[in-house]
């Protein structure tokens, strides 16, 4: 079952989400060995993209990257501007929407009654981190940082764990979205006790 989208409802939650990792990215940071700090960003971008699909989950991400880059202070640290996008970390930003837009693909794509379960977000949102947030700040900062990629991957390495507990968070932040709002992808989501007990017969 399908349903029509406001594209009012739409503008309101791709700013709120901008805002969302906005707030995440400001929080104090945990710093680490390199240039890249752990923070709160990740959550936010992936749970973008599981709450608000493919679509929308990208452009509030674009958002949030492209207001930072027009000089609001709202990447970590309070930084700003097109600098940032040439640093060691350019490459961190550049995968957060591609992460955030494949994370919401598949979560689309997913059965119906998966949206229920925070089992398959929180893989949605693994494959989505591994493919593009870690490969392209790997590949950051082998070029803006002028490191090898074995020693990026000693930099980035650090962050997996963290990712991963992230990732469950969002997992389960998710799929109480889900549950409350079934609609927010557009299609109906049915919940698992209903579907256990079967449509009856007309």
């Amino acid at each position: 079952m399908s349903t029509r989208r406001n594209p009012g409802t739409d503008i309101a939650l791709i700013a709120a989400f901008a805002a969302l990792i906005a707030v995440c990215a400001l929080l104090p940071a945990i710093k680490v060995a390199g240039p890249v700090p752990i923070t709160l960003q990740t959550f936010a971008v992936l749970l973008s993209g599981a709450v608000l699909g493919m679509r929308r989950g990208f452009l509030a991400v674009l958002l949030y990257v492209v207001a930072g880059a027009a000089g609001l202070p709202i990447f970590s640290g309070g930084a700003a501007g097109l600098a940032v996008l040439t640093g060691p970390t350019a490459g961190y930003l550049i995968g957060f929407p591609l992460a955030a837009g494949l994370c919401g693909a598949i979560v689309e794509r997913l059965p119906r009654r998966s949206l229920v379960s925070a089992v398959a977000i929180f893989g949605a949102g693994l494959v989505s981190s591994a493919l593009f947030i870690h490969t392209c700040g790997m590949a950051g900062l082998v070029l803006r940082a002028d490191l090898t990629w074995a020693q990026a991957w000693d930099i980035d390495k650090i962050f997996w764990f963290g990712d991963a507990l992230k990732n469950v968070a969002m997992a389960l932040v998710a799929t109480a979205v889900h549950r409350a709002f079934p609609d927010m992808l557009g299609r109906a989501v049915v919940p698992a006790d209903v579907q256990r007990e079967g449509t009856p017969a007309a």
